[in-house]
């Protein structure tokens, strides 16, 4: 059971893959991590040696900012915009899409579910 940066990896996958489950590693960063460490990026998670993963350790700890550090500079990120009030901070603050999509339609998952409206029939 290999565990890095407080991740447990899944021990079936391959440790190119086991290492995109830590929050802030992709799949380019785990393919330089590997190669830097010298570790075949196809070989199991639960075939990895003490050693190995030591090295895998080593490197993260010492090139990548990683789960807690790198979501709470995210979210101070953020938090920055909506103090300075620009128009970035403004979508964040009122749950909007931030990049520039369309919200007349879609957006669905910013928006939350509709909010459907009765429509008055008239009696005539």
């Amino acid at each position: 059971m290999a565990r890095i940066a407080g991740v447990t990896l899944p021990p079936e996958k391959r440790i190119e893959i086991g290492l995109t489950y830590i929050y802030g590693i992709g799949r380019s960063k785990s393919n330089k991590i590997l190669e830097e460490a010298k570790i075949d990026k196809n070989k199991k998670v639960k075939t990895l040696s003490e050693d190995e993963i030591n090295k895998i350790r080593q490197i993260i700890e010492k090139r990548e900012k990683i789960e807690g550090d790198l979501r709470k500079e995210v979210s101070q990120n953020i938090k920055r915009l909506i103090d300075i009030g620009c128009y970035r901070g403004m979508r964040h603050k009122r749950r909007l899409p931030v990049r520039g999509q369309r919200t007349k339609t879609n957006a669905r998952t910013r928006k939350g579910p509709r909010g459907h409206t009765i429509k008055k029939i008239k009696a005539t």
